[in-house]
């Protein structure tokens, strides 16, 4: 038998299957990224057992507890368990403290002849855990902020980078009015905070003293939120500007947000995609109406119209460029510039983006611990 570990470390760093026996309400506020739920209790017994803990003590709640586990129910709870055990051997389960209903699923699988080991402290022990570590590894890890226009396709070089960690990818958000996809989808804020703790972990300890390129970001993406922590130190480092010419910065647009969106608003929505996409787009402007100005929000609104009905007639997406190019230049760019003016930027290298990776590289080779 393996035995239980507090080893929170090697849990994450190794992706090591955990199976959660918490309820689906609790699973769905928060987990980590390689838990599956199998709960011992379904989201009305936990209620219901947590009710009668706080009217009548321990006791009678455990007596409720087992009353609730009739035959049927125990079954079908074991064979969702050693279903995971099969396939995950090297795994642990968990619940919230790592007590009674973790201690119960141990029993009642060493019944079936299956000694399965548990994570000591739990859910709320791992968290605590990721928690801290995000906040140390926040200070104290070496950033490269990749910044630059709206539009200049900063996520495309990102990920061309040898150290990064993809913020807007966590967090399934490009990061701007028009950022959100198709499914309209983002995780829990815990769920992301847990996941953003990992990769830094990952980080650390598999590229000790490298430097870890992170996008330029406001302290939203989408609805989740960046630590306080993580925000000030990104303030802080130094930042590479990504060189992109107007021209560029449209078609880079174009692609992400009208050419590479459409197609997936007409496989989900069929019959209803044409309005579907134009809420979508029209939506969205209409969001920063106020900053716009009233004048340039209806012209705005106009040309995409326009853009849309030609993307619906002829699948030809180039009718939103004048569109792109009017809400750069006279609603992204001077706010961009604006931030700089306000907060001054250390800026230590600027370049194309090929400029940009080869200098990367370099800087990397005259570091004594580069991987």
């Amino acid at each position: 038998m393996r035995p239980d570990t507090d080893d929170y470390l090697s849990l994450f760093l190794d992706d090591t299957p955990m199976m959660d026996v918490r309820a689906p309400v609790e699973f769905a506020k928060g987990a980590f990224p390689t838990a599956v739920n199998r709960p011992i209790l379904d989201d009305q017994q936990r209620e219901a057992i947590g009710k009668r803990y706080k009217q009548q003590g321990q006791d009678e709640a455990i007596r409720l507890g087992l009353e609730l586990a009739t035959p049927e129910v125990r079954a079908e709870r074991i064979a969702a368990w050693k279903d995971f055990v099969e396939r995950h051997p090297d795994g642990y389960l968990y619940c919230f403290r790592g007590g009674l209903r973790s201690r119960t699923t141990q029993a009642w699988l060493r019944e079936q002849g299956i000694d399965y080991p548990l994570v000591k402290g739990g859910y709320k022990a791992m968290r605590r855990f990721l928690i801290d570590e995000l906040e140390r590894n926040s200070r104290e890890l070496d950033f490269w902020i990749l910044s630059g226009m709206t539009g200049s396709g900063k996520t495309r070089v990102l990920l061309k980078t040898r150290h990064h960690v993809d913020l807007e990818g966590l967090a399934n958000h490009r990061g701007s009015a028009f950022g959100r996809d198709v499914d309209d989808w983002q995780p829990q804020q815990i769920d992301f905070e847990n996941r953003l703790s990992i990769e830094f972990l990952r980080h650390r300890h598999r590229h000790p003293g490298m430097p870890l390129w992170l996008e330029d970001e406001g302290r939203l993406i989408g609805r989740l939120l960046l630590p306080d922590t993580l925000i000030e130190r990104m303030r802080e480092a130094p930042r590479i500007y990504l060189e992109r010419s107007l021209e560029e910065r449209v078609r880079i647009i174009r692609e992400d947000y009208i050419a590479d969106n459409w197609p997936g608003y007409r496989q989900r929505y069929g019959d209803s995609a044409r309005d579907r996409f134009g809420e979508f787009v029209l939506g969205n402007l209409d969001r920063i109406r106020k900053r716009l100005g009233g004048e340039r929000h209806a012209i705005l609104r106009e040309l995409f119209g326009a853009a849309l009905e030609r993307l619906f007639e002829e699948d030809d997406p180039t009718g939103f460029d004048a569109g792109i190019e009017m809400l750069l230049q006279h609603y992204y760019d001077p706010m961009y510039r604006y931030q700089l003016q306000s907060k001054p930027r250390n800026i230590i290298f600027s370049g194309s983006e090929k400029a940009i990776l080869d200098w990367s590289e370099q800087r990397l080779a005259e570091l004594p611990r580069a991987s």
